[in-house]
């Protein structure tokens, strides 16, 4: 075989040497450190298979900036689970125009103004949850509540839900999420054939969202649709309602696992909780106005550091890529390992598995972050979630004690976001 004469010159692409994969897969959903052993073998890019999937694994600064800087040689990718449940419409399923156009449409959702007009709501949202913590007399698992919190922002909020039909799209939404990325096999009772069935009920109720946007504006629909006069799309309703489920995804689950992982490091480390509490406390609430809060910036860093609420993200070769000087073929799947990135910096800190937020507070500390992915196609409800985040921090810790239970599993379930494994049970006063 002829080598191609257009390709780049770089190092061999490393491999595992997996045939099938198969016992690869079993290893990458039950071992955290999958990603970060094999990069201690093989460098920080190497070749694996999953199941008959090759992909190609990067870590580090300079391979993530040469693939950032080369969009026009990638594509989207997403493995056969998330392409069927986010349907072949979605914007996450499309490139080149057809993606940035429906990414214009969806993102007025998300822009200044409407996050301006959210965080009253918002702020309603964490005053009620801070006073059902202090009613309850039982243990309550946060991760729950910080999911329902997180769900009824983008519901409510956004969309304009009320009541009952918040509560049945909640309940599909988390049998939808939950089969996100598994085998896409929809036999009679699996995980995925409950997905589909849970994903057509979703976008009925969508479609009736909708209609009633046209009578009746609520929430933010009346900025999608200044976003369709924008980009100039005569968008039907089918190819509307994925791009609303779109959106519930990316305005839910990258917040809930954010805010769980959030309360998880703060309980589990009371003198950084101290520390935080010294600056919350004198914050005005509710406030809409921008205030300077170095140490709550510092602490929600370090919490998407360790435990980035989208693990890694994926892009597809449509040509050759040199990757930190190796060559990438054309035709690869490319998955970038956030959290194995975030473990290690230009200037060699030795303590990177710690977790302590003053280094984002120190000069060069050689750390490069993108906890919600990267490049034109960064998650969607990235500002939507970091405001969120925000007010729930100051809100709640200025209203509520938490306390954790004894003895719970507070390790991390990784899929489809991270999230402590027992629920985070807490106690408030």
């Amino acid at each position: 075989m002829r080598a191609d004469p257009q390709a780049p010159e770089g190092r061999a692409l490393p491999s595992t040497g997996a045939v099938s994969g198969v016992l690869e897969a079993l290893a990458f959903f039950r071992d955290p450190q999958f990603a970060g052993d094999r990069f201690q073998r093989y460098g920080d890019v190497f070749e694996t298979k999953l199941v008959g999937q090759s992909l190609v694994f990067i870590r580090g600064e300079r391979a993530i900036d040469d693939l950032l800087s080369q969009s026009e040689a990638t594509e989207g990718w997403w493995p056969e689970s998330v392409r069927q449940l986010l349907g072949r419409r979605s914007l996450a399923n499309r490139n080149g125009a057809d993606h940035r156009a429906r990414r214009r449409v969806v993102g007025q959702l998300f822009s200044a103004a409407a996050l301006r007009r959210y965080s009253p709501q918002i702020s309603q949202l964490v005053d009620q949850l801070a006073s059902d913590l202090r009613l309850s007399t039982e243990p309550v698992a946060l991760v729950d509540r910080m999911r329902r919190f997180a769900f009824a922002v983008i519901a409510s909020v956004v969309l304009g839900l009320e009541g009952h039909d918040i509560e049945a799209l909640f309940a599909d939404f988390e049998i939808w999420t939950r089969a996100l990325f598994s085998v896409p096999i929809a036999l009679p009772g699996t995980p995925f054939a409950k997905a589909l069935q849970a994903r057509a009920r979703l976008l009925e109720r969508l479609r009736g969202v909708l209609e009633c946007a046209r009578d009746r504006p609520t929430g933010g629909l009346d900025l999608l649709s200044g976003g369709l006069d924008e980009a100039g799309l005569p968008l039907t309703d089918d190819d509307l309602v994925e791009q609303l489920l779109l959106l519930l995804f990316a305005g839910y689950e990258t917040t809930a696992s954010s805010l769980s992982c959030l309360m998880a490091a703060l309980l589990q480390h009371p003198p950084v909780l101290a520390w935080l509490q010294e600056e919350i406390q004198a914050l005005p609430w509710p406030s809409g106005e921008a205030v300077s809060t170095p140490r709550l910036d510092a602490v929600v860093q370090e919490v998407m550091r360790l435990n980035p609420p989208v693990g890694g993200f994926f892009r597809r070769t449509i040509r050759p890529l040199l990757l930190d000087g190796v060559l990438v073929p054309a035709g690869r799947v490319v998955q970038v390992a956030l959290a194995s990135s975030n473990r290690t910096s230009r200037n060699g800190a030795a303590d990177l598995e710690a977790f302590r937020p003053a280094r984002h507070l120190e000069p060069n500390n050689g750390l490069t972050l993108l906890p919600f992915g990267g490049g034109e196609r960064v998650c969607l409800g990235k500002a939507l979630a970091e405001l969120e985040i925000r007010l729930m921090a100051v809100g709640l810790l200025q209203q509520v004690q938490l306390e954790l239970v004894a003895d719970q599993d507070l390790s991390l379930a990784l899929i489809p976001s991270p999230s402590p494994r027992d629920g985070l049970l807490v106690t408030a006063r």
